[in-house]
């Protein structure tokens, strides 16, 4: 059932149940994160391995401060700016937050939703919320309520709808390595850049083939069932002359392709709409009968780095092209 009712998504949490519910990044398969079986249903229902740790959602920094043992001072100065909004902190974890939370790692991830709907909801709660995207494991992301309800509708009680999303990307996530220097663990809706301007240069640690440290960093993810080819569009189109063809492009429309089977993620070249769209615009090319997405990067800047951190990731679950492709 999909609806716009708090107390109602509150009861069932509750309850121990699982409820999807809207943020400004993506909409997260929620339940409570210190109650071991809520934990173990979202792993069943996502059909996602219990080595792929969660996200930890909490109300406020007094819900950051009561789950993890210490909050380094860069952490706080990002914390002051990003918060709530779409920034994950990795920090040491205090024994309330279960194991399967964290897949055994002595740290949790930690994130304040910006999003009206859950904002509201975790501060009816006695508890945060683990809320993975609500998707199947490795599939694309929703960012609708209808995306949620299309695959997992028939697995869970209820989909607090709170609209598109509207960042459209995942948290970025930042930890700190044993000597004390910030990690970006995953790019996502606060920009590298906006992130070293505030504490100073970063290191960039995005991929793991098991184990990962953090959530969303296996390197085969956001993956579309019809394989996604990444590179300069125009060759890719004289490469596969004799295929069925979809199109992801930045900005830019192919005549000779259907407009129907292609999307321009931002006709006027607005990096952060494209970002927005870019889920949704995978989806659905995805629903078409064809025998390649083929895609292209964006500018390496801004959300650009996200997007590119998702494309490359969704192009890994299939066949990689070459051709005009940036490196980071």
């Amino acid at each position: 059932m999909i609806g716009t009712d708090i107390y109602k998504a509150a009861e069932l949490l509750r309850a121990g149940q699982l409820v999807a519910i809207p943020t400004e990044t993506v909409y997260g398969l929620a339940g409570n994160a210190l109650n071991e079986e809520a934990v173990a249903a979202i792993f069943a229902v996502k059909q996602r391995p219990t080595f792929d740790p969660l996200i930890v959602h909490v109300a406020d920094m007094e819900g950051l401060e009561a789950y993890c043992r210490d909050i380094p001072a860069d952490a706080r100065r990002l914390a002051g700016v990003f918060m709530p909004g779409p920034l994950t902190l990795l920090l040491p974890k205090k024994d309330i937050i279960p194991d399967l939370v964290t897949a055994g790692s002595p740290l949790v991830a930690l994130r304040m939703p910006a999003h009206p709907l859950a904002h509201a909801l975790l501060f009816l709660l006695p508890f945060p919320l683990a809320a993975p995207s609500a998707n199947p494991f490795g599939y694309i992301s929703p960012t609708t309520a209808q995306h949620v309800a299309d695959q997992l509708g028939d697995k869970i009680p209820y989909i607090l709808d709170g609209g598109p999303c509207e960042v459209g990307l995942e948290s970025t996530i930042v930890g700190w390595d044993e000597t004390g220097h910030a990690v970006v663990y995953r790019k996502g809706g606060v920009a590298v850049e906006a992130i070293e301007a505030l504490i100073g240069q970063v290191e960039v640690r995005l991929h793991s083939s098991s184990n990962p440290l953090a959530p969303g960093m296996l390197k085969s993810h956001y993956a579309p069932r019809v394989p996604m080819l990444l590179g300069d569009i125009r060759t890719l189109l004289q490469t596969h002359l004799n295929k069925r063809l979809a199109i992801l492009s930045f900005s830019q429309f192919f005549p000779d392709v259907n407009p129907d089977f292609q999307i321009a993620l931002s006709p006027k070249g607005d990096i952060r709409e494209a970002a927005r769209r870019l889920f949704g615009a995978m989806r659905y090319l995805d629903s078409l009968p064809v025998d390649y997405i083929l895609a292209e990067l964006l500018p390496e800047e801004d959300l650009g780095r996200a997007v590119n951190d998702r494309l490359r990731r969704a192009a890994a679950g299939g066949e990689w092209e070459s051709g005009g492709e940036r490196e980071n």
